[in-house]
């Protein structure tokens, strides 16, 4: 484990490399959600997001209307200690403040919108529908909310390297969890191939599939990209996300270039990841990386007051280089994608730390908050 390579990050600009890949299938998506049939009105799901007004900013909603209703609308804040050090406004989306607790929220509602207006999902008073989902977590937590709202069984397959808090969180919200070992894509025992192979042997069931499913890029082009061109007023330069999927950093920039084509995109991502490697070399491998970007998230929680995860701090740590990048004077927009509290065994634990040999990269002064 490389010892730079914990606080490095690399921003790719992506130039509209990662957006174009989803054009197609986006326009193929509404042509088929425009002659949908069902209705996600008549199965409970109504107002899908909070809504701002277009010509004031201001929301429309006071109330908002159940679960579904309380995915979007989340805070933009500006990290004050990092804007003053960099010299821009570096804002980041309190994604924590979905309802679920995370920005997969919103690809979780939209991967069930799609389903239901689809006709994938039946409600007709008989057995109730099943939701099945490969995920590392988040994902699986955003759908296990929607499936206690509509009265849905969800199933999640997730990989045995993940933390047991996310796991004893969705067994809490009723799905049941296959926890399986971690193996490539490319495996047919991968766990998003045994999701889609388990939904395909029950009725009146779907695998939602967030990683192909443009729902999933829809959710962030009709909620998250016009929440933040509202909030900012239209004054951003740039914005930076890490990505799983892809479907926030594809549906955010697609929202915001059709309003201004020179607002800069970029990628963040741990220089030992698949997609570096994809963007830089052309070549789908992983090579050894350490944590993502462990000095911010520390940063976060002991100067902003922020107890985010790991991805949160890649996302903070890429759009203070980005801003570097940039020059002084310019609005940068991230987001903290969740909170700590589903990490805090693993990130916030000085044994942890140690027996992983990354204590070391926790600043001294940091350490009071490990436990």
């Amino acid at each position: 484990m490389g010892s730079h390579a914990v606080v490095r990050v690399a921003i790719l600009e992506t130039s509209g490399k990662i957006i174009a890949s989803f054009s197609s299938q986006q326009r193929a998506y509404h042509s088929a959600a425009t002659t949908a049939k069902a209705s996600t009105t008549a199965a409970g799901f109504g107002t899908t997001s909070p809504r701002a007004d277009i010509n004031t900013g201001r929301w429309i909603d006071s109330i908002r209307n159940g679960f579904a209703g309380s995915v979007g609308k989340t805070p933009l804040i500006r990290l004050n200690t990092i804007s003053k050090d960099t010299g821009s406004e570096i804002l980041v989306k309190a994604e924590y403040a979905n309802a679920g607790g995370s920005v997969k929220d919103r690809a979780a509602l939209f991967l069930l919108i799609d389903a239901i207006e689809r006709g994938q999902l039946r409600f007709d008073g008989k057995e109730p529908g099943t939701v099945v989902e490969g995920t590392a977590g988040n994902t699986g937590i955003g759908l296990a909310h929607c499936c206690l709202a509509l009265g849905l069984r969800c199933v999640i397959f997730m990989p045995n390297n993940q933390s047991q808090e996310k796991v004893d969180i969705l067994r809490a919200l009723g799905a049941q969890v296959f926890s399986v070992p971690v193996v490539p894509w490319t495996d047919q025992e991968n766990y998003n191939h045994q999701a889609r192979r388990y939904a395909e042997k029950l009725e009146n069931a779907v695998w939602t599939n967030q990683f192909d499913n443009v729902a999933n890029t829809r959710a962030h082009y009709e909620t998250t990209g016009p929440e933040i061109w509202q909030q900012t007023e239209g004054k951003v330069d740039a914005v930076v996300f890490g990505t799983g999927t892809g479907g926030t950093i594809a549906g955010v920039s697609r929202y915001l270039k059709e309003r201004n084509k020179n607002i800069q995109v970029f990628l963040a991502d741990p220089q030992g990841s698949v997609l570096y490697k994809w963007i830089k070399e052309g070549k789908l491998e992983r090579f050894e990386a350490s944590i993502l970007c462990i000095l911010q998230t520390f940063r976060l929680l002991n100067e902003e007051g922020f107890f985010c995860g790991a991805s949160s701090g890649l996302n903070v740590a890429a759009a203070v280089d980005v801003a570097k990048l940039m020059g002084p004077g310019k609005t940068v927009v991230s987001c903290l994608c969740d909170n700590g509290q589903k990490y805090f065994k693993r990130l916030f634990s000085k044994k942890a730390l140690m027996d992983a040999g990354l204590l070391e990269f926790v600043p001294e002064k940091y350490q009071l908050s490990l436990r």
